[in-house]
């Protein structure tokens, strides 16, 4: 739930500033270091012994964004205000995104939260990416989710191992890295836009970033 939390309040960071009228030039996470804890103890950090927990994959994904935020729209996120007030307890998730453009590149990160922690199907999501200025682009996806860049689900299908082994030590550090959900493909463009497509399950998080000519 960390991964997903985290990229969708950092997104409503930017929407506050819109909304108070200040200049919002950084944001630090309020995480902490412990010292000789239990593997995977609940701790509101960013590695545990060494290997690097799911939400260190979102602030990857973030370093990954550059150039202008540019506008989003939807119908399947909740209004700023309402997680401001409430957070994120109703019927359906929070599932929104945030992009940026730069001269060649675009960057969309997509999220699907919710503050239950509960079993879902996951949700379709449909990208429509407006004013591109070339016929085809490269696109990269990388995700976080119970598959990809998640050492806490590799622990678990492990058995939870509170002595692992070094095998075990050297998987978990590589499913702690950010990965992508498959190989960089290029994509068509039509009239400036392309179209993509994916499922994203609950609490995933998904970066799409395109680049071009």
């Amino acid at each position: 739930m960390y991964s997903s939390y985290t990229a969708a309040a950092f997104a409503r960071k930017y929407e506050l500033a819109d909304l108070y009228r200040v200049r919002f030039t950084g944001a630090v996470s309020w995480s902490f270091e412990f010292e000789n804890q239990p593997w995977f103890d609940g701790f509101r950090d960013l590695a545990t012994n060494g290997v690097d927990k799911p939400v260190l994959n979102v602030f990857r994904m973030f370093g990954l964004m550059s150039g202008s935020r540019v506008r989003v729209g939807g119908d399947r996120a909740y209004h700023f205000t309402a997680v401001r007030d409430s957070s994120v307890r109703g019927l359906r998730p929070d599932i929104d995104a945030l992009a940026c453009v730069d001269k060649n590149a675009a960057s969309i990160m997509v999220w699907n939260y919710h503050d239950d922690d509960v079993q879902a199907a996951p949700s379709p999501v449909e990208l429509t990416v407006r004013g591109i200025p070339a016929r085809k682009a490269l696109l990269f996806h990388y995700r976080i989710d119970g598959e990809h860049s998640n050492s806490y689900e590799a622990w678990k299908r492990m058995g939870s191992p509170q002595n692992p082994t070094l095998v075990q030590i050297t998987a978990l550090e590589r499913s702690g890295q950010l990965q992508m959900l498959s190989s960089p493909a290029w994509t068509d463009v039509s009239g400036g836009k392309a179209l993509i497509r994916m499922d994203l399950p609950r609490q995933g998080v998904s970066l799409i970033r395109m680049e071009w000519n």
